[in-house]
């Protein structure tokens, strides 16, 4: 079993969207995630009274949405823009 890598460590291809926000692909699902994380820290976009939910600036809402999402839906929004 040595030497297999599983799904986090397989390197996918991100959508133009997704580039506009984490930078070029292909990158692991576990850097995409690290890599929005970053930009939504650097952006301030966690709210404010509940850290658990994020407020989509206009870059991140073009692959989440715009509404308000929860960090634990956020991660299925996002697989939408990786293949």
């Amino acid at each position: 079993m040595a030497g297999k890598t599983n799904a986090l460590q397989k390197p996918v291809q991100l959508s133009g969207e997704l580039e506009n926000v984490i930078g070029k692909g292909p990158m692991t699902r576990a850097q995409v995630t690290s890599k929005v994380w970053d930009y939504i820290k650097a952006n301030g976009l966690q709210d404010k009274n509940d850290k658990r939910q994020i407020n989509p600036d206009a870059k991140l809402g073009a692959v989440i949405g715009n509404s308000q999402i929860s960090m634990f839906k956020m991660t299925a929004a996002v697989s939408k823009h990786l293949s």
